[in-house]
């Protein structure tokens, strides 16, 4: 992360306000505007004094560039930041490598500090708008799957009642199938009982007209 003056990357106690950190003769009024603007002073409250900490206004050498990165470097193994994919630590470490080199930038060239913060807000922009998307996909998708999943019970249930229902109209339809085999047994027997009756009355009026037919002797 850029180096605030202090020992620590917390707020450390420094001079109370309103004192002001005098630009040094290395940086230019323009370039500490724009570091200050990039990188707003911290300002907190102790003992009911008012605290200020500027951004670090060394210039950067080549002793500290190198140190930077071995200290990137350390970071990254330390805290087991994933060198392929998705990886938030690793992507915070950058970010403070990125901070660092654009306080260095800065202090030499104010519209080269600009120009690199105009593209470090454009990353970040498109970063939170990629987690925006990810999480309004994130509860569409939950949305989705519990609508689905009720669609499934629904349905599960809806299967139910319709073998349930098809159950009882196979019952209903099996007991008619049971009445109508027994009113055809029965009208069997009754039409072999009525053919019989036919036959037999068909067999005495036939013996009856033989008997009719016959000529009389005298």
């Amino acid at each position: 992360a850029p180096r605030f003056r202090g020992k620590s990357q917390l707020p450390p106690i420094t001079s109370p306000a309103p004192t002001a950190v005098p630009c040094l003769a290395y940086g230019g009024k323009q370039e500490m505007e724009v570091l200050d603007q990039i990188f707003p002073p911290r300002e907190w409250m102790d003992n009911n004094n008012q605290y200020i900490q500027y951004v670090c206004r060394d210039p950067c050498t080549r002793t500290d560039l190198s140190d930077l990165q071995d200290e990137l470097d350390s970071l990254l193994l330390q805290r087991n930041a994933r060198e392929v994919g998705l990886c938030s630590v690793r992507r915070e470490l950058y970010k403070q490598c990125f901070d660092e080199l654009l306080r260095q930038v800065t202090i030499g060239c104010a519209e080269r500090g600009l120009l690199l913060m105009r593209i470090r807000t454009e990353i970040e922009t498109t970063i939170a708008a990629y987690k925006t998307l990810h999480k309004s996909s994130m509860a569409y998708g939950m949305r989705k799957s519990l609508q689905a999943e009720q669609n499934r019970i629904d349905l599960d249930k809806k299967i139910t009642e319709l073998e349930l229902e098809n159950n009882e109209l196979q019952k209903q339809l099996n007991e008619q199938k049971a009445k109508c085999d027994a009113i055809e047994k029965c009208e069997e027997v009754q039409r072999q009982v009525e053919e019989r009756n036919h036959n037999v009355k068909v067999e005495l009026l036939r013996q009856t007209n033989q008997m009719l037919c016959k000529p009389c002797k005298f």
